[in-house]
């Protein structure tokens, strides 16, 4: 089965068909890249996208990643509502965790570049006026996440990301 991808990046998204067999994540964290067929590029200020046809696009260069194939969720896990700035986007959406998670005296940490979020709305941060996408999950790459506002200290699952909990004042726009 083909699965539909948007992969948004610093400079734009790019939409198209995975072009390899399997799910996903594993064309992200085990390829290194993401192949498309079927592709088109729509840069941040560009009315509309424009076709490539084929494209590989680096993990590494990956913000966030939509598809529409089964994410593989969690059972029993706890969710937690996340806000986040990635490049030039702001993202929101449910970050799962194990039920009793306490991030102080965890020994589990995030496995892989990808975490993955339920119940997404993304939009650009620049152009919130250009509108909202929205998803049942994204796979955003926890390296390139700037900020992040939750409910409890998440700064393993996003390293160098400067932390808020929901409470502060302010807040990701």
């Amino acid at each position: 089965m083909a699965i539909r991808v948007d992969a948004y990046t610093s400079g734009g998204m790019a939409s198209g068909v995975l072009a390899r067999p399997g799910r996903l994540r594993d064309a992200l964290e085990t390829d290194g890249s993401l192949p498309l067929d079927r592709a088109s590029w729509q840069a941040l200020d560009d009315p509309i996208a424009r076709v490539t046809g084929s494209v590989t696009l680096p993990s590494d260069d990956l913000l966030i990643v939509v598809a529409d194939d089964d994410p593989g969720v969690p059972v029993h896990a706890s969710w937690h509502h996340i806000a986040l700035e990635a490049g030039p986007y702001a993202v929101e959406g449910e970050l799962a965790t194990m039920p009793g998670f306490d991030p102080g005296r965890a020994l589990t940490r995030p496995t892989g570049e990808f975490v993955l979020l339920r119940d997404v709305r993304l939009s650009v941060r620049s152009n919130p006026d250009a509108g909202v996408a929205m998803g049942d999950h994204a796979l955003i790459n926890r390296y390139t996440v700037d900020r992040i506002r939750a409910d409890l200290m998440l700064g393993f699952f996003f390293p160098g990301a400067v932390m808020e909990s929901i409470g502060s004042a302010g807040g990701i726009a």
